[in-house]
């Protein structure tokens, strides 16, 4: 098994050779401070199979995630894993499963033209699903992983059809530059045209607010895009009360610098970094579950 986050001691490399060694960061007061610590990365594999099994069960922590935070809705939502080693598959959840009780054996591999495969859950996924996931993993082979759901904040800030305001400095870490707003809505996504249409609207960026619908957002890593949803969300709820506090205060809300917020996204872009955002979360479930999800 490669190592984890927390394998990671102070100054000590991971006892595995399969992770990426990362780079070191001094701290201290100045440069001649010896107290050094390794930063986590993504960690690598000799083997296909033991990356696939790696992902999804990451991929099934995800979900988990989304449902602490009250992000599942019926059968709304999913969250799809390109497969790393047949790039044009990928894991997605069944239909009808709880987020909560979610499991690494739980997920369904299907192929570009939905077809369920061998290898993976035998058993129905959600159509509407499948046709937002696969458009997206087409259109942008850089990215592995989608997390789409119907939360309460984003569906109320989707329905306003604008971008997030630059308030804090956590909206200038992740979607400064980095999202965009699919001003549109097709109905629910049963067909390759509206599935297309929030692809293009995507674009290059790491997240998509779908007008009266709800957030999008994907990832190198299933980590990156569970991460970056719920700060997407977080944020939703945050400006949804600044705009009502400056409204009912009579003045105007004060609004991140270009530079700034430049300066804050690109420290945080690394793919690397983002990933490490979800280690605390993942940490916390394997407390909770004791592991159950990674079966």
């Amino acid at each position: 098994m490669a190592p984890h986050a927390t394998d990671i001691v102070e100054g000590v490399p991971p006892k595995s050779k399969k992770a990426d060694q990362g780079i070191f960061t001094s701290y201290g007061k100045d440069k001649s401070s010896s107290v050094q610590a390794q930063i986590p990365v993504i960690p690598k594999f000799d083997s296909f199979a033991e990356d696939r099994q790696y992902q999804k069960q990451h991929a099934a922590a995800a979900f988990r995630y989304l449902s602490k935070q009250g992000f599942d809705e019926g059968i709304a939502g999913h969250i799809s894993l390109r497969d790393p080693e047949h790039h044009d598959q990928f894991w997605i959840n069944p239909l009808c499963k709880a987020f909560s009780t979610m499991k690494a054996s739980d997920l369904v591999l299907v192929d570009e033209n939905g077809t369920i495969l061998k290898g993976g859950n035998q058993v129905p996924i959600n159509p509407a699903g499948f046709m937002i996931h696969s458009a997206i993993h087409k259109a942008r082979p850089d990215v592995n992983a989608a997390v789409h759901a119907h939360t309460v904040y984003g569906k109320a800030f989707s329905a306003l059809g604008v971008e997030l305001d630059m308030i804090s400095q956590d909206a200038c870490n992740f979607f400064y530059q980095d999202h965009s707003v699919y001003t549109n809505f097709g109905g629910t996504v049963l067909d390759e045209e509206e599935s297309g249409h929030i692809a293009k609207a995507l674009g290059n960026n790491s997240s998509v607010i779908l007008q009266n619908h709800g957030l999008l957002t994907v990832g190198h890593t299933v980590d990156e895009a569970a991460y970056l949803f719920g700060a997407m969300d977080r944020l939703c709820h945050a400006q949804l009360l600044v705009d009502a506090a400056a409204q009912g205060r009579g003045i105007k809300t004060k609004i991140v610098g270009h530079e700034e917020a430049k300066f804050s996204h690109d420290k945080l872009v690394d793919k690397n970094i983002r990933w490490m955002f979800f280690q605390p979360a993942y940490e916390e479930l394997l407390e909770e579950t004791g592991g159950a999800f990674l079966a």
